[in-house]
């Protein structure tokens, strides 16, 4: 059984605010399916816009989805409020982006850890919170000398571990982690990450990882979703996606990372169809990566955008185009 089930989720943002001036809404997030597995790591891959963090949230049931389903181990929560929801909250737990803006200032580090215990554990002393605190602190690499300090005390890693932490002590089956290394020192971000393989070994935790930085995807996940417009294009295997991607729209996510050499650049370009068709925008109506696709035919303007049995949604991919 999944430990997290997402299945045909949308959402959609009505016309106010930054979208007043369109006069219709924002669809964020356009049939969204998929599952995670206890102890996989699954990373959803795209540009800004495509939809990732909205996904992460309505997995989360921080947003209320329009149509679709989710379920946490087995059991449907896309009707849950209150209480009800409050009670399962301890299943699946956040890691932000930025640890300084999601750390209260005011805030002793021993509190802000603490905070999920008064919801799931209120049966604990003081005492027995702080010293669940202290391990659950020394699990992530810190002292528990700093306990009492406030997170302006510490470096931007650290106050990451701090994040980490909080979302641990309530034990979760999964963490959603949203972007969780981008605001990161290159070199403290393969030490969280290291930290984030250690604690999913130890603890058999899965991992809905949200991420536009494909070096880091490659160093973390099993599977990869790639998101264009609020759409899964393609899903797989990270490996396969890496080694032989099929939907266009992959292939220039994989073309955009930086190189470490100029050799790398020259492979590049001597790739099968390479994606050397620039554009703007988003097509409203068939696939909405057609604008910018360097495949696209007459019968893409038509197509209804949904995964394949091979898990791409393209008529005509890279892998046949050969």
């Amino acid at each position: 059984m999944s430990v997290l089930a997402v299945k045909n989720v949308s959402k959609t943002f009505s016309a106010g605010g930054m979208f007043r001036a369109s006069g219709k809404g924002k669809r964020a997030v356009d049939h969204v399916s998929f599952c995670l597995n206890a102890g996989e790591t699954l990373a959803i891959v795209g540009e800004s816009g495509s939809g990732k963090s909205t996904t992460a949230r309505l997995s989360m049931r921080l947003l209320k989805s329009d149509t679709g389903c989710i379920a946490w181990n087995g059991v449907d929560v896309t009707s849950l409020g209150g209480r009800a929801l409050r009670q399962r909250r301890n299943h699946i737990q956040m890691v932000f982006q930025d640890p300084f803006a999601s750390l209260n200032p005011r805030m002793k580090i021993w509190e802000t850890v603490a905070e999920g215990l008064r919801v799931h554990r209120p049966d604990l002393s003081k005492k027995q919170r702080r010293d669940l605190v202290a391990e659950t602190l020394h699990l992530c690499g810190l002292d528990e000398a700093g306990m009492d300090r406030y997170p302006h005390q510490f470096s931007g890693g650290q106050r990451q571990r701090i994040g980490i932490a909080r979302a641990l002590i309530v034990e979760p089956a999964v963490l959603v982690l949203d972007e969780p290394v981008s605001a990161l020192d290159v070199s403290v971000q393969a030490q969280i990450l290291n930290l984030l393989k250690e604690l999913q070994e130890a603890k058999g935790l899965a991992y809905l990882f949200i991420s536009h930085d494909l070096s880091v995807v490659s160093h973390i996940a099993d599977r990869i979703a790639v998101m264009f417009d609020g759409r899964i294009v393609e899903q797989g295997r990270a490996a396969e996606i890496f080694e032989h991607p099929h939907h266009p729209y992959t292939r220039a996510l994989l073309d955009a990372r930086p190189i470490l050499h100029p050799s790398q650049r020259q492979n590049l370009k001597s790739a099968d169809n390479p994606v050397d068709k620039t554009g703007e925008g988003m097509a409203d109506t068939g696939c909405a990566y057609r604008l910018r696709c360097p495949n696209v035919l007459s019968d893409c303007a038509t197509f209804d955008g949904q995964l394949n049995s091979r898990g791409f949604a393209c008529l005509h991919p890279l892998s046949e185009n050969k």
